[in-house]
């Protein structure tokens, strides 16, 4: 893609990143509606129990993460060969039509499965687009490829999320759906117009792309991305009841603290992109421990509106700054497979989302108030770092035995040599 001229190649940024923007709000968007969804699809429940009704209508959170889980490695194996500019096209379509069942569909259980069907596109097309943005960036600029697509996401909580929240407040979380599946509607036109087309490889299976699952590294670094990252999902996926219940403030301010973490997001997805292409190591240890910080001044200070303005941008920025070195290890450590493990990236991240809106909409139904999640996420987080800690130990001793091998391998040669030679 040498030959893009640099306007065209910003605006086949732009068109993909629009996909991130979309992705991020259909995905995102609920956890500002959560009391409204309750209200409107488990009414009985809300009535009699508000944080059973609102802890319920969580799963909504978990079934779009679980369909990313399925969809991500299942859709990039069997579409290796595909060429990825119109394999973009149609995981954008189903998107659409995803979104649209979302908005439509009358009951609960109904709701939930649209959920899971519209997250099975959503690893896939960051994946694919991840490698195409990093051919159209060039060599050494990987991260700030796979970084800016995932801007597109962070900028989803500064204008999409928040914007849409109000919308679905004002007026309807159906109508908040409508307008999100005209979003991929959008895109699909934009990347229909400005993405270049891409060759396809043809020497990918779908036996070469599975084969990421035999290596013990890709389960490692995916554990990492779980677990880590559902100590973010603990507390945003109950950001709205937060807010509401021990802030204080009151329904309007919600769009405002989510705008709030998607600034963060913008920042800390530019800073991650950076240092990744830098040093991926540093930038996910250093990425863990501050997001146990900012999850730490959330539970601390929520009670105050500054805290909790702190709080919000700081989780943002932290849990926004991983992304693209996991991303980046994930396609180290995965060889040849580098369709499925760009895709497995977002496969491990919304397994923390799972994870992340399961477990906290457990502690707060048992009892134990809206803060709790964030104690939770502190401990999922604080797990990531000893998972990230074994992955680097499993490496440094398969290197050492690698170079003990080619060690003994060397002195061994030439006695060999001189005892032929008599």
């Amino acid at each position: 893609m040498s030959q893009l001229t640099p306007a065209r190649r910003t605006l086949a940024i732009l068109a993909l990143a629009l996909g991130g923007f979309a992705i991020g709000t259909t995905e995102f968007v609920a956890m500002g509606l959560l009391p409204n969804i309750a209200e409107a699809l488990l009414p009985g429940q809300y009535a009699a129990d508000p944080e059973g009704g609102v802890a319920h209508a969580g799963w909504l959170v978990s079934a779009y993460a679980l369909g990313v889980v399925v969809g991500a490695p299942t859709i990039a194996a069997m579409s290796a060969k595909f060429p990825r500019k119109g394999l973009l096209m149609v995981l954008l379509v189903g998107f659409a039509l995803a979104t649209v069942a979302s908005a439509v569909l009358p009951s609960f259980g109904l709701v939930l499965v649209a959920r899971f069907v519209a997250g099975l596109p959503h690893g896939a097309y960051f994946g694919i687009a991840s490698i195409v943005a990093g051919d159209i960036m060039g060599p050494g600029k990987r991260g700030k490829g796979i970084a800016l697509v995932l801007l597109g996401l962070s900028v989803a909580n500064v204008v999409g999320v928040p914007a849409v929240t109000w919308i679905g407040q004002v007026a309807s979380w159906r109508i908040a759906y409508g307008v999100v599946a005209a979003l991929f509607v959008l895109t699909f036109f934009a990347v229909s117009f400005f993405v270049p087309r891409s060759g396809r490889d043809v020497h990918a299976t779908i036996g070469r792309e599975l084969r990421a699952f035999r290596v013990p590294q890709v389960w490692i670094v995916m554990s990492l991305g779980a677990v880590g990252f559902g100590g973010f999902f603990a507390v945003y996926s109950y950001i709205s009841p937060l807010v509401q219940n021990v802030t204080g403030l009151s329904e309007s301010a919600v769009p405002l603290v989510l705008v709030v973490v998607g600034l963060g997001m913008v920042v800390g997805g530019l800073l991650g992109g950076f240092l990744a292409d830098r040093s991926v190591k540093a930038t996910i240890f250093v990425g863990l421990f501050a997001l146990v910080g900012a999850l730490l001044v959330t539970v601390l200070t929520a009670q105050w509106i500054a805290g909790l303005f702190i709080g919000a941008f700081l989780l943002g920025a932290t849990s926004s700054a991983i992304p693209p070195a996991v991303q980046s290890r994930l396609m180290d450590v995965a060889g040849d497979a580098r369709t499925i493990a760009a895709a497995l990236n977002h496969s491990a991240f919304n397994l923390g989302n799972s994870l992340g809106a399961a477990l906290g909409g457990a502690v707060i139904a048992a009892g134990f108030g809206f803060v709790a999640p964030g104690w939770l996420g502190i401990g999922l987080a604080m797990l990531g770092v000893v998972v990230a800690v074994i992955s680097y130990a499993v490496e440094n001793r398969t290197n050492r035995r690698a170079a003990a091998v080619r060690t003994a391998g060397a002195s061994t040669g030439p006695i060999r040599e001189s005892v032929s030679s008599h």
